[in-house]
């Protein structure tokens, strides 16, 4: 044996045989304790009259920074129920059930969307409570399951006009207006429910994330939409970005 190989094995025996001990985590975000946003959410979970249905992309799971448990622990359980997948179909038995409730809706921005603000408001005139479907992943992610999944082009399509910055700083979003799952969500119910106050709530674990973030050294994030204005976006546009700059551009003089 020679003297490198010798070497060799004596760091391998050094090394332990029980894994490295784990940061503790939160039982409830499952993220480390150091990190964890709890202390942002609701008091108590908030109970809607209507439910949020959200279609993830499986790399969403993935993400480090992600929005949508942040709903999820928001709201009483069987308020907000999450289908993970790329695309969904009769298999998919208790989501096409819902799918198929003639007071489901669909948050996308296709053709023939409405604004939500012109739907009905819960209570009023009958209206029945919603199921509102969200799809959450990148946007290229949420278009694919959208058109993968012809279920939801039969959907009611309705969208957020009103002009808003997003709280998620320590993200760069595509373009301005761009909003995260959790605002999507918390703002979509404070519209359909007519409970502005339900927005500021369900928000709460966003808020702490970011500033938490901010005064451990994250800097606030402008859009790459911002960015391309100032000329200051460090990369080449891409033809996916520079379409949907364009429809933003339409969609405003219009």
């Amino acid at each position: 044996m020679t003297e490198e190989s010798d070497d060799i094995w004596k760091e391998l025996a050094e090394i332990p045989a029980d894994p490295p001990e784990m940061r503790d985590q939160c039982s409830q975000c499952r993220r480390p304790i150091t990190v964890c946003w709890c202390p942002g959410l609701p008091k108590t979970r908030l109970c809607p009259q209507s439910r949020l249905i959200i279609l993830q992309h499986p790399a969403e799971v993935k993400r480090c920074l992600r929005t949508a448990p942040m709903l999820s622990l928001s709201l009483e359980q069987n308020k907000c129920l999450v289908f993970r997948g790329k695309k969904f179909s009769s298999k998919h038995e208790d989501l096409m059930e819902i799918l198929k409730d003639k007071d489901t809706i669909l948050l996308y921005p296709s053709a023939d969307a409405v604004d939500i603000n012109e739907l009905p408001k819960v209570g009023v005139n009958g209206q029945r409570p919603y199921n509102l479907v969200l799809l959450d992943g990148t946007w290229p992610q949420a278009k694919a399951i959208y058109h993968s999944t012809p279920y939801l082009s039969q959907l009611r399509a309705c969208k957020l006009v009103q002009s808003m910055a997003s709280s998620y700083v320590i993200r760069t979003q595509p373009t301005e207006g761009c909003l995260s799952t959790l605002e999507s969500g918390a703002f979509s119910l404070a519209i359909l429910e007519n409970q502005p106050w339900y927005k500021d709530a369900m928000l709460g674990p966003l808020h702490y994330l970011c500033k938490f973030q901010l005064e451990n050294g994250a800097v606030t994030h402008q859009s790459k939409e911002f960015l391309i204005k100032q000329k200051t976006y460090p990369k080449l546009v891409g033809k996916r970005l520079a379409r949907q700059l364009k429809i933003n551009s339409n969609e405003l003089h219009n």
